[in-house]
Order: C-alpha cells, then sequence, then structure tokens
C-alpha cells in the first residue's frame, strides 16, 4: 500500500488502551490538503463523535496555508470522516454498549488522499500508563545490554 505517514498521535497511545482500528477518508478543502502536504497539523486533542449517522472530527488543528490569502481555511474547524454504515454502526453499538471513544490514531496520504487512522479506545488507569512505562524502560535495558 501507498503510504505516506503525515502525523501521528502519540499521545492517544499513552492515554488510551486502543481496541479496534479504522481507515476513514477526510473532507477537506484545497488550502487544507495543501497544508497537510507540507506536514502543518496537530493530532494532539482532537476526538471523533458520531451525529445523525455521520462521524465528525473535532479539535484537529491544521494551521493556514501560506499562501491561501482569502480562500484559506479555518483552522479548528469540524471535519466530516467518510466510513461505511457499517463501520460507522459497529463503533456505535461499543460506543453506547462498552462505553469506548474514538480517537485519531495517524493521519497519512494514500495515493494522494488524506485519510485517518481512527480507533476504538477505552481511558487508562494511572496505573496502567505507570505500568507501560516501566515495561517500556524495561524493554530498553535489554536492548541496550544486548547491543554490548
Amino acid at each position: 500500500m501507498d503510504k505516506k505517514v503525515i502525523s501521528t498521535n502519540r499521545k492517544a497511545f499513552h492515554d488510551f488502551l486502543i481496541f479496534d482500528k479504522f481507515v476513514a477518508g477526510i473532507v477537506l478543502t484545497g488550502t487544507e490538503i495543501k497544508s497537510i502536504r507540507k506536514g502543518m497539523l496537530n493530532l494532539k486533542d482532537s476526538f471523533a463523535k458520531i451525529e445523525d449517522g455521520e462521524v465528525f472530527l473535532y479539535n484537529m488543528h491544521i494551521s493556514p496555508y501560506d499562501q491561501g490569502n482569502r480562500y484559506n481555511h479555518v483552522p479548528d474547524r469540524v471535519r466530516k470522516l467518510l466510513l461505511n454504515k457499517q463501520e460507522i454502526m459497529k463503533m456505535l453499538g461499543k460506543i453506547k454498549k462498552d462505553g469506548y471513544t474514538i480517537v485519531p490514531l495517524e493521519l497519512f496520504l494514500s495515493h494522494g488522499f488524506a485519510k485517518i487512522e481512527i480507533g476504538l479506545a477505552k481511558g487508562k488507569k494511572l496505573y496502567d500508563k505507570r505500568e507501560a512505562i516501566a515495561k517500556k524502560a524495561q524493554s530498553r535495558d535489554i536492548e541496550r545490554s544486548l547491543k554490548r
């Protein structure tokens, strides 16, 4: 698959346990895709909601395009995500039944189109975060000792 990763939401992997992943298209304007190709975006505090059978992405900041003049976009506008109806229904069931949230994981370009990988996630507890940090440090120590 021809995939060029533009941005990854590392905070999502730290704050949430990811259970299921979906790839969605995004409805963008001309200056937004140009800013994305330059890497001028932030996924850090963004999240998605299902409203009236459609998925919308909130708080994804795409910086205004330098040469955009009066046709430039609003940086923090709500953007529609393009998913199949079955995928939306599957997510909606999990959200209502199990209390999951939808968080964006990474934005990438595939054959010139911007796609976003979203995940069904549950928030980590503090002890889960500490455990993950300890495991990461332990694996780093093992790697260091193996290199020597």
